[in-house]
């Protein structure tokens, strides 16, 4: 059992040292001799600049925050942890790093540059492949309606200054505008049925030339064959397959209206079924010769697989001069 020691004394029993100098000491269990007996040992004494630099001693009723401060004051920086705040932290991690160097950039290797190139490839494959689908779906249809109304304007123009004759037209010219007014539509009829000069202009094509030539509309019989985009370049004909029987359909000339009316429809067959636009149409319920008109596009939408085949019959000749037909007034 160890007993309690006594507390030191202070004042001439240690010589007035000055504190730090001679006042710390440890007591060892045995003299400088080796004889067993308390011994008091200095530790080596400390240069006036330190003792000026230490605290004050902590007031003694607040031991324990005065001794965290001490500590804090003297604990020693964590090691590699440059003073002066976190700039300066940053600052001599970097020279360190500038001192020293970073780990050299691979070279990529012939598997990895072959893997960009067609990663590459195919982003580039992708966005040429976005713009021809907005330029199919979007850009031919702006183009398509811009040419097809011009085309309508110009018709009007020529009718009502007298410039152009009844009856007198070109392959590719407008003769006469057609009216759907279930769907909304209003487009110029040119001659023939050709993609570039006709179908892709916005306009609707008449079977007028060669083999697939049919009769105009002022015919005492026959059947006045048309064709249209149902997909992109105006897409005249979009929507025919949601006609019924007994809708309107009228042709507009220089001097007459035409109307008729929807009887039948094919939903599909092939292009090469050229006898859905003969005099009397093959499937169209038609037995005898007569005025009928036919609406031909192609079928499932956004492919030319099949056609989809629409036909009516004529049930009204007015001329111009009485005015507009119902199914347009109405």
């Amino acid at each position: 059992m160890t007993a309690l020691r006594p507390e030191r004394e202070s004042g001439a029993a240690y010589g007035q040292q000055p504190y730090g100098a001679s006042d710390a000491f440890e007591e060892h269990p045995r003299g400088r001799d080796g004889t067993d007996g308390p011994a008091t040992v200095f530790l080596p004494p400390i240069d006036e600049e330190t003792v000026a630099l230490r605290l004050p001693d902590p007031p003694p009723d607040d031991p324990l925050g005065a001794m965290s401060a001490s500590a804090a004051s003297v604990a020693p920086s964590a090691p590699g942890t440059a003073p002066g705040g976190r700039a300066a932290r940053r600052k001599a991690a970097k020279r360190r790093h500038g001192r020293h160097g970073g780990s050299p950039a691979q070279k990529a290797g012939p598997a990895v540059v072959v893997s960009r190139v067609i990663g590459e490839v195919f982003i580039t494959t992708g966005v040429v492949m976005l713009l021809f689908v907005s330029y199919q779906l979007w850009w031919t249809n702006v183009r398509a309606h811009a040419q097809a109304d011009k085309e309508t304007s110009s018709l009007q123009d020529d009718w009502a200054s007298g410039k152009r004759a009844p009856g007198e037209f070109e392959p590719g010219q407008g003769f006469a505008i057609l009216h759907i007014p279930k769907l909304d539509v209003v487009v110029p009829i040119a001659e023939g049925v050709s993609n570039k000069k006709v179908l892709d202009r916005g306009m609707v094509g008449h079977y007028g030339e060669g083999k697939l030539k049919t009769a105009m509309p002022d015919a005492k019989t026959g059947n006045f064959s048309l064709a249209g985009h149902r997909n992109t370049h105006g897409e005249p004909f979009r929507y025919i397959n949601r006609l019924t029987a007994g809708d309107d359909v009228v042709v507009e000339t220089q001097s007459e209206y035409f109307v008729y009316k929807m009887t039948s429809m094919l939903p599909v067959t092939p292009p090469s079924n050229t006898s859905v636009i003969d005099p009397i149409p093959k499937g169209s319920g038609f037995t005898t010769a007569g005025r009928y008109i036919t609406l031909t596009t192609c079928t499932p939408e956004f492919t030319s697989k099949y056609r989809l085949i629409v036909w009516g019959k004529m049930v009204e000749e007015r001329p111009r001069s009485k005015g507009k037909p119902d199914a347009l007034v109405e």
